[in-house]
């Protein structure tokens, strides 16, 4: 389980593929910490780590999280939001993430608005997921609140710590991000669905 406060960035210095799976080498200020099985979100996707050498560690994304994900799309020098799972006992200071991304979603448009920047995310309008004005979205790994939505469409708004110290400060518009909905409305979506005539 995750928060959505992304604790650092890493930077992909290599990539392979085997079969359909496909193995990232990143380095972030935290490798040493690290461990192999540990649990790591990568813009939002939980990956295990499995090899560390110096500097850099490993993980394997299999082809479902390629296709489901921005994970796929990622070149030699891109960096990603990194958050480790979260430790019993500690804050939740974002929401319940669970590191499993449901789809992704286009940045429509970017505003600065003097101190902050407000972004405009769609997705697939016919999408079974959807948010609420003040409910929570994780974008990339990222705790966010919904300013404004509608069918297939919502806004952000991203102070400036969060854009200097995540990946929001090198988005650009038509670039694809991963969306995490909100678990507790997916499970009321899922029991209305099958409570209904």
């Amino acid at each position: 389980m995750f928060t959505g406060i992304v604790e650092a960035t890493g930077t992909l210095t290599s990539f392979s593929d085997q079969g359909d799976n496909r193995t990232f080498i990143f380095e972030c200020p935290f490798t040493h910490e690290l461990k192999v099985d540990q649990s790591l979100a990568h813009n939002g996707v939980c990956l295990t780590v499995t090899d560390i050498r110096n500097n850099s560690y490993s993980v394997t994304a299999i082809a479902e999280t390629l296709r489901r994900t921005n994970l796929g799309y990622l070149q030699s020098g891109d960096i990603v939001n990194l958050e480790r799972c979260m430790i019993a006992g500690g804050r939740l200071d974002g929401h319940i993430v669970q590191g499993h991304v449901d789809e992704t979603g286009t940045v429509n448009s970017i505003t600065d608005e003097n101190g902050s920047w407000h972004y405009r995310i769609s997705y697939n309008p016919d999408s079974i997921h959807f948010t609420v004005p003040k409910g929570s979205i994780c974008i990339n790994g990222v705790s966010l609140t919904v300013v404004e939505s509608t069918k297939g469409q919502f806004s952000v708004a991203i102070i400036p710590y969060t854009y200097e110290n995540t990946t929001f400060h090198r988005l650009k518009v038509g670039d694809i991000v991963n969306l995490e909905f909100d678990v507790i409305g997916k499970y009321v979506t899922a029991y209305m669905k099958n409570i209904q005539p």
